[in-house]
């Protein structure tokens, strides 16, 4: 066949493929044109989920009649200052979004610049156009998309259902109203109530505020502010935004916003930065929600690697994962015990919607308006009930293992206002309550000292080495031949966190030395968790790559463990210590380490407020 050259109209819809994959992708084009001209409110609708009808409507600056001759032309456009394509100071900039929606739908403009006595207007269906005509508009410009896809029917059958293209048509919204707070967005998509989010300022609060209309009150109550500055490959750029505590977790990733230059981005370099800064305080698996704007100079960054712009290259990646992560990592340090409000408001509600005991239980105690703290006594127990049957709440003066959290006695009145409160009991051998001035904490004594050791491990580990302690008497551990093998190859990283081996024949593995913070732990199933460890990522990476995997399975067996009973002075020590130390919000592998409930939600449970 012959080689000819292709109709202007065959192009346009060619283009067209690569522009406009689904309504959502004429929504995104048409409103980021109206950011580019300067507009403060952007109204939007859609019917059926914009394949009959897309109209944006905005008061920026609006058009001429050549304007509007130009802008249906192939690569016309108002946004590239002397065509240098690495200098992108706009949203779109590649002039192919209107001729190319002209081509496959009926398109409308209409448009007045704000210093015209009336406006212009001209329709393109199906690539003709017709000559610009006189229209009544306000100032700004109105886009209407019909009939989207008619010229290409064979693109409907790769849509789906109007519902699910509407709520693609919300998504795009939602990202570019987070990204300019200072610009009102209305939202129709056929529903009966429209998403209005109402225009503001670039103010932090103004920003938390639209962030949290998208995301939810739950994540405004959990937000960390982030912010932080670095050098770029030619200027410096800074990165700021809102995250969520690591007990803010999802098993999807469609909560997390990311924004380069005000652009919308799903970056898989930025995604590893947030996976790397949150590291060990989310589980495996989970995904933060976070809303981050990314600002580094145009020429830094390649925003035309994509057709639909939603990737991007920079110029010095490493530099921008550093900063990504070292801001979020700095944030993070910050909330220290701080865990997730919600919480409380989940253990709540699970008491609204269930029966609550009462039978056989002691009678709460009185609370007073002036603060005073809760005098309850254990109750006494039967005689002839065995230690465990007496009552759930373990009595506080009763003998205690050690809990390696000493710290002298401190009166209940001057810890009453800490953070983390008074200690008041142990429930189950295992959960410590704990009264605040305004409530009470329940803590899972495990999972707190869990995170604590941890904590003191990585420390150890950054300032040189774990403090060993060594055993009387070596611990003997049968393991399999691979398993002994993998472990005495790693020997001298694992002396770097404390543990000391040494080959005991076939099959076996001798232990001189632990790690001192663990204290008396069990040597035997830690050193086969480790080996498991070992066996189920392979040999090919160094241990040292995974000193915190390995420390964490350490702190674990070290801890406080559940059914350990425990001390006022030794409780009251481990929540000074939770206060005190990062993380502690969380366990090791991503559990909230304690639960806070207010008065006034526990008041509402018995019909008192």
């Amino acid at each position: 066949m012959a080689i000819r050259q292709l109709s202007p109209e065959t192009v346009n819809r060619i283009a067209a493929g690569e522009v406009v994959e689904r309504p959502a992708s004429v929504v995104k084009e048409l409103v980021e044109n109206a950011i580019d001209a300067g507009a403060t409110q952007v109204e939007i609708v859609i019917a059926a989920g914009g394949l009959s009808l897309i109209r944006v409507t905005d008061d920026g600056s609006g058009m001429t009649p050549d304007d509007l001759l130009l802008a249906v032309e192939r690569h016309a456009t108002s946004k590239l200052d002397e065509e240098d394509l690495f200098d992108i100071r706009c949203l779109g900039f590649r002039g192919e979004a209107l001729p190319s929606i002209g081509s496959i739908a009926r398109l409308e403009i209409r448009s007045r610049p704000a210093d015209a006595n009336q406006g212009a207007a001209i329709v393109v269906t199906r690539g003709a156009k017709a000559p610009v005509g006189p229209a009544a508009v306000n100032r700004g410009t109105v886009v209407e998309v019909r009939d989207l896809f008619s010229a290409t029917p064979a693109r409907l059958k790769f849509l789906k259902s109007e519902r699910a293209e509407a709520m693609a048509v919300t998504d795009i919204v939602r990202r570019l109203a987070m990204a300019h707070p200072d610009i009102g967005f209305t939202l129709q998509t056929g529903e009966k109530k429209p998403a209005i989010f109402a225009r503001g300022d670039r103010s932090s609060a103004a920003w938390l505020e639209r962030i949290g209309t998208i995301m939810g009150r739950e994540f405004m109550d959990d937000a960390l502010e982030v912010s932080g500055a670095g050098s770029g490959a030619t200027a410096p750029m800074r990165v700021f935004g809102f995250a969520g505590l690591p007990t803010l977790h999802r098993q999807d990733s469609t909560q997390q916003f990311l924004f380069v230059n005000g652009r919308p981005v799903r970056d898989k370099l930025l995604i590893g930065a947030v996976r790397a800064a949150y590291g060990d305080l989310i589980p495996r698996g989970r995904s933060p929600l976070l809303s981050l704007f990314l600002d580094v100079a145009p020429s830094d960054v390649d925003v035309n690697v994509h057709p639909a712009k939603a990737e991007v290259r920079f110029r010095d990646a490493g530099r921008v994962r550093a900063l990504m992560v070292r801001a979020l990592s700095e944030a993070l340090a910050t909330a220290g015990h701080r865990a997730s409000a919600q919480g409380g408001v989940l253990t709540v509600e699970s008491f609204a919607t269930g029966v609550l005991p009462n039978a056989g239980m002691p009678p709460p105690p009185s609370y007073s308006s002036g603060g005073a703290s809760y005098q309850w006594q254990p109750p006494s127990a039967p005689s002839g009930f065995s230690e465990r049957a007496q009552t759930p709440f373990a009595v506080l003066d009763a003998p205690s293992a050690d809990a390696r959290t000493l710290a002298e006695p401190v009166a209940a009145g001057e810890t009453v206002d800490k953070p983390l409160g008074a200690v008041r009991a142990q429930v189950h051998e295992n959960y410590i309550v704990a009264q605040t001035r305004d409530g009470l904490v329940i803590v899972d004594q495990h999972a707190a000292h869990e995170r604590l050791v941890y904590e003191k491990l990585k420390a150890s580990l950054a300032s040189g080495g774990v403090a060993r302690q060594g055993l009387l008497i070596p611990a003997i551990i049968e393991l399999d031949d691979d398993d002994a093998d993998s472990l005495v190859a790693r020997s001298d990283e694992l002396a770097e966190l404390g543990l000391v081996i040494e080959s005991f024949g076939g099959g076996a593995v001798a232990v001189r030395e632990v790690p001192a913070l663990l204290g008396e732990t069990d040597v035997e199933g830690l050193v086969k968790d480790l080996a498991a460890e070992l066996r189920s990522d392979g040999t090919a990476r160094a241990l040292k790559d995974r000193l915190d995997s390995v420390a964490s399975r350490m702190a674990c067996h070290g801890s406080v463990r559940s059914g350990r009973r425990l001390t006022v002075e030794e409780m009251n020590a481990l929540l000074r210590q939770m206060e005190a130390t990062p993380y502690s919000g969380q366990c090791n592998h991503g559990r909230p380490t304690y639960v806070a409930l207010k008065l006034s939600d526990i008041e509402r449970l018995f019909g008192r407020r």
